[in-house]
């Protein structure tokens, strides 16, 4: 087998690729070693006796999946987590929802005539200073409260 290491370099530099990209048709490899001038080479690449690879390029598909899934809400357990839970919801964000979440409930609770005023007043400022973790605890303090009285 020859090698024709000479040829490639040349076929490269005149077909502006890596020496690794060119090809030789093994039918015409005798022609191609008796090639040793530039002229000769660019008439063999003129008859497609030597051609060039296209460039291998990388695939996007997996990570086009990825990201399609990541659109749907996938990907987000525990093991895909970096950083503090407060790394990825800010604390005040997270604490502005809860209240204005709580808020609405007790204007809900006041409307339907479940709570008075002054009870509504009294819990608004319970969830203001944090006392309420969320709604629900919201609802169990008042079941709390109706038994006792």
């Amino acid at each position: 087998m020859k090698l024709l290491r000479t040829q490639r370099r040349v076929c490269a530099a005149l077909m502006k690729c890596a020496s690794r990209r060119v090809v030789f048709d093994s039918t015409r490899l005798d022609e191609i070693g008796e090639a040793i001038t530039k002229e000769d080479i660019k008439e063999l690449i003129k008859e497609k006796a030597i051609k060039k690879n296209p460039i291998k390029s990388i695939s996007r598909s997996r990570s086009k999946k990825i990201a399609s899934q990541k659109s749907k809400g996938r990907r987000k357990g525990p093991g895909s987590r970096k950083g503090k839970a407060s790394a990825r919801v800010n604390p005040k964000r997270k604490w502005i929802n809860t209240v204005r979440a709580q808020r609405k409930h007790l204007r809900l609770l006041k409307t339907k005539e479940t709570i008075d005023q002054k009870t509504y007043r009294d819990l608004y400022r319970k969830s203001k200073g944090g006392f309420f973790r969320s709604k629900r605890h919201i609802s169990i303090y008042l079941a709390e409260r109706v038994k006792k009285k």
